[in-house]
């Protein structure tokens, strides 16, 4: 019995070091995903498959090298080879061409970014020193960086409205808006989230509250069009939301508070009460995370905000703590068909 048992112990040591194994490699799926995004191997597969060498002699690009890569994500159902050593396109894999309707490249690329993907390479940092790994790596904090590197800066806003594309709709028809609402999306970007907002409820009036220079790039005229005057639907105000936000009886902060750690949380979120209309909302969108064992991005994005900034993906009675040092109550929590919940808080 002793030899049995020393048997099955040393097979599920093999089976636990094998699996460990396979785990520690996956970091190089995402790698082959950026490098097939940043070659844009999707759009010349946009009209059926190609063989490598084809692939090559259009971007450029060496054909081996491609073909492994191909390989690679073939395995998760992006691609898939034929008979012939052709690749095509799949469903999966479709919103990786940049003129998807729902495109996810930019995405993909900002997410894989060195400002992303160094840092946590670096995690270990987080743990002996706390706080970011960012700051080390690049000798300034995650935002004063893009502050100074405009490329770098255009590859995060273009893949944060990439990213918010897919979920902006239903997280839009998730929440009833009260009708004849001034809406304020507070850090907004490039207004996705806002366009689809105002579609959805014909009567409500938005204001989209961001820095003049990512103001600069918004798509609100293209989106509503017909609205594309401040007289009309939409308008646009400048500021930070660290000194003061727009008045308005719904302020939206989507995928803004993770990035930020609770001190300044509760600053951003006082400001919100300050601006607040009598009966308003404050809808912070955001991922909130669940108790138990099983998957959820949201664990898997707070350790992308540990290791690159100072904030945290929260749970709901973090957020409910967060709304009561600035004076606001947590209300409830709407759930929606994104991975982000509406977490919905209103003046005590």
């Amino acid at each position: 019995m002793a030899d049995e048992k020393t048997t099955g112990e040393l097979a599920d040591a093999r089976r636990s070091a094998a699996l460990l194994v396979d785990q520690a490699v996956g970091f190089l799926y995402p790698a082959a995903l950026r490098a097939a995004a940043a070659v844009g191997v999707a759009d010349h597969l946009a009209d059926g498959p190609r063989t490598p060498a084809e692939l090559a002699a259009t971007t450029g690009k060496d054909g081996g090298a491609l073909h492994r890569v191909l390989r690679l994500l073939a395995t998760r159902g992006l691609f898939a080879e034929d008979d012939l050593g052709r690749f095509r396109l799949t469903p999966d894999g479709d919103a990786l061409r940049s003129d998807a309707p729902v495109s996810a490249r930019s995405a993909v690329l900002m997410l894989t970014d060195p400002t992303m993907w160094r840092p946590a390479g670096e995690m270990s940092r987080c743990l002996t020193d706390g706080g970011s790994a960012f700051d080390a790596l690049f000798g300034m904090p995650f935002f004063d960086h893009f502050a100074r590197d405009e490329a770098t800066a255009a590859v995060f806003h273009a893949g944060m409205a990439s990213m918010s594309d897919a979920e902006n709709a239903p997280i839009a028809a998730a929440y009833d808006f009260p009708e004849a609402a001034r809406v304020v999306d507070v850090g907004g970007g490039y207004g996705g989230l806002l366009a689809d907002v105002l579609a959805a409820g014909p009567t409500l009036h938005g204001v989209l509250y961001d820095r003049a220079h990512v103001l600069a790039g918004h798509r609100l005229a293209t989106r509503l069009p017909g609205a594309a005057d401040p007289a009309g639907r939409w308008e646009t105000a400048e500021g930070d939301f660290f000194a003061s936000v727009p008045t308005g009886d719904v302020l939206l902060l989507k995928r803004i508070l993770h990035d930020w750690d609770d001190e300044q949380c509760v600053t951003v979120l006082r400001h919100c009460r300050a601006a607040l209309s009598p009966g308003g909302r404050v809808l912070v969108i955001d991922a909130v995370i669940p108790s138990g064992n099983e998957p959820h991005q949201g664990k898997d994005l707070d350790l992308m905000m540990m290791a690159s900034l100072t904030g945290r993906e929260r749970t709901e009675s973090d957020f409910a703590s967060l709304f009561a040092r600035a004076d606001l109550r947590l209300r409830r929590v709407v759930p929606t068909p994104t991975v982000l919940s509406i977490v919905e808080a209103s003046a005590t």
